[in-house]
């Protein structure tokens, strides 16, 4: 047993070597015959191409299935995790459409129990935006409102889904609007759930810092950014964003607006309030104790609702009136 495996052995060796010769003798031939730069032997090759190749086509058929078959899995795969993606996502709005639809039935019940009168003036115009400035260190855009439409400096903009900017010249038939992206933004803003007071401030790029925060540890990411009001400019409660955490830690809001995609933008009518000087119009005096009034004669002061006004008081601008 021993020796014919010594006798094949000494036959295998010496005809391994000799296919192995013939095989690099084959390949150093055919790379110098692809070396050569000749008509005769471009012919040859061309030849010798034609009868080889085609014959190969079966050769092909299991690496070509089998890349299809690798191509097929891998995009199944990601399919499965999109779809898989996509469910998680249709969860999570399900989730907000059931708390969206309480929040809109208490603030509904809220608003009815407390008889909160809203602000009629508050009302909005819709225009086109025709072009921006095509700079990237001043975002701003032009919309096809003007002075006709009875536009004014320092107006929100908004588009369907949060604050843009604001008016910042107005023409008779087109106006500019400042991005809250541009260097020279700034819009008081508040934080919610925790009502911290901040300065959105502008820098050129698509999520802008959070400055002047009263307390950073009450801020968290994820919260919403709502206008404040403050300074009579902007309405209270335009949605502008949520609170994100950059890479250079700090606090910046990513904007609720689709900048990628503005195309028409809202216009909010907002009309100065009311400023009250005199704090003591606001107090309700008692008749009794009422003083007698600047220039005026005593029995024309204290008259009650219905009183005949004496002949002497016809003639004087005020009639203090007590209820």
């Amino acid at each position: 047993m021993a020796r014919s495996k010594a006798r094949t052995e000494d036959y295998v060796g010496p005809v391994r070597r000799i296919l192995i010769g013939l095989t690099l003798f084959v390949l150093f031939a055919l790379f110098l015959l692809w070396r050569i730069d000749s008509p005769r032997v471009e012919r040859f090759r061309a030849q010798l191409v034609d009868s080889v190749v085609p014959s190969f086509e079966w050769a092909l058929v299991p690496v070509t299935k089998t890349a299809d078959a690798i191509e097929n899995f891998q995009s199944y795969q990601r399919i499965s995790e999109q779809n898989q993606e996509l469910r998680r996502e249709l969860r999570q709005m399900q989730a907000w459409k059931e708390a969206a639809l309480q929040l809109e039935q208490e603030n509904a019940k809220l608003r009815d129990l407390n008889n909160v009168r809203l602000d009629a003036r508050l009302s909005y115009v819709t225009g086109v935006v025709l072009a921006d400035s095509g700079s990237p260190f001043r975002q701003s855009v032009l919309i096809n409102l003007g002075s006709r439409d009875g536009l004014v400096d320092g107006w929100a903009a908004m588009d369907g889904l949060g604050l843009v900017g604001r008016i910042a010249g107005v023409g008779e038939r087109t106006a500019r609007v400042i991005l809250l992206t541009d260097s020279n933004s700034r819009i008081p803003v508040t934080v919610q759930p925790s009502g911290q007071t901040a300065i959105l401030t502008g820098d050129n790029s698509s999520v802008p810092p959070l400055e002047f925060l009263e307390n950073r540890d009450l801020v968290r990411p994820g919260d919403r950014v709502l206008s404040s009001g403050d300074g009579g400019v902007f309405p209270a409660g335009l949605l502008v964003g949520e609170v994100v955490q950059g890479k250079d830690r700090r606090l910046r809001v990513r904007l609720a607006a689709d900048y990628e995609r503005l195309e028409f933008l809202r216009v909010m009518r907002s009309h100065p309030g009311e400023v009250v000087t005199d704090s003591g119009a606001l107090i309700v005096m008692n008749p009794a104790t009422a003083p007698v009034a600047e220039g005026l004669p005593e029995e024309c002061t204290g008259l009650a609702e219905g009183d005949e006004v004496p002949e002497t008081c016809e003639g004087t601008e005020t009639v203090e009136v007590t209820q």
